[in-house]
């Protein structure tokens, strides 16, 4: 496979994942901010741009600010519209591999954003759009193409892309805990239903964060996550020595899981802002070291702000 193929497969993982994971972030804290004084909206509007990767800098930044950073900018690849508008354009790069369902998907869905409003009412309609359109192209990655190398780029980037935006999304509970709740954590991470199936009704934070983080079986979880890309590196390149490993981003991806599996805590919810800043750099490390194997120069596609 040519290696600015297996890139714009990479990219398009990455990127179909950041705009799910950024519409469900803004979907859960667009009520809250919305009922907060401008003051305090003010100041909730910089801490979750802080958390996003942006760090904002002596000027105020109001809920259309965020509305405009997190959802609209089609020129930022960290906003939904940016990473959408990314995604389609990696696939046109990839248009030979990629299958004609996922490609009339992302096209249309690259028609619709200037369908959308541009206000809260619209905000919310957008994040739904976009979580149903995200579905959509998921689907038919995994029902329309063959499980070779192009279908583990894609898996690749998308595992990766959902450690990150799952470890923002506990960032934003421990940033942001005044008014949300981990029931509306767990519900925005599509978790609420399989958590209860699991721990019953009688929880409290340190399981529902434990369960974000290390449950192996639910499928956006760190640890799952992580998994699943170590099983694609694996596939990717499945050669085996005697000592080491010679893919830094399996070597990179594996320590991060085993890390968080066999780390014992007494109070995990003290300790959630290191791990969370933990995840992000393996994260971005393990991208960089996916880029210099398998890709032909270094992108200048990464996440702003990951923690290198």
């Amino acid at each position: 496979m040519l290696s600015r193929i297996a890139e714009s497969l990479f990219w398009i993982g990455r990127y179909i994942e950041r705009a799910d994971g950024t519409a469900r972030i803004l979907d859960v804290h667009l009520e809250r901010l919305n009922q907060l004084p401008q003051s305090q909206q003010r100041e909730a509007s910089q801490e979750m741009l802080t958390i996003m990767g942006s760090w904002p800098s002596d000027e105020e930044y109001g809920l259309q600010d965020l509305l405009q950073y997190m959802a609209y900018d089609r020129k930022s690849g960290a906003s939904i519209a940016g990473a959408l508008v990314q995604a389609r354009e990696n696939a046109r790069r990839a248009r030979e591999t990629v299958s004609s369902n996922l490609w009339e998907t992302l096209n249309t869905t690259y028609y619709g954003l200037n369908q959308q409003r541009k206000d809260v009412v619209g905000a919310f309609r957008f994040c739904h759009w976009v979580l149903e359109r995200t579905a959509m192209m998921r689907g038919f990655s995994d029902s329309t193409m063959s499980k070779d190398d192009s279908w583990q780029f894609l898996q690749l980037g998308r595992a990766l892309e959902t450690a990150d935006m799952t470890a923002r999304m506990l960032a934003a509970v421990d940033t942001q805990s005044n008014g949300l709740s981990w029931v509306t954590m767990l519900r925005s991470a599509g978790a609420y239903e399989s958590f209860l199936r699991t721990q019953g009704v009688a929880f409290g934070e340190k399981s529902a964060a434990e369960f974000l983080l290390l449950d192996r079986w639910f499928p956006r979880s760190i640890v799952s996550s992580f998994s699943l890309a170590e099983d694609c590196l694996i596939k990717l390149d499945p050669s085996v020595q005697r000592v080491g490993f010679d893919n830094d981003a399996r070597r990179i991806v594996g320590q991060a899981r085993s890390f968080l599996e066999f780390h014992h805590s007494e109070n995990i919810l003290d300790e959630l802002p290191e791990h969370m800043e933990r995840v992000q750099r393996a994260v971005a490390q393990a991208s960089d070291a996916v880029t210099r194997r398998y890709f032909s120069h270094i992108a200048d596609n990464a996440w702003v702000g990951e923690k290198a």
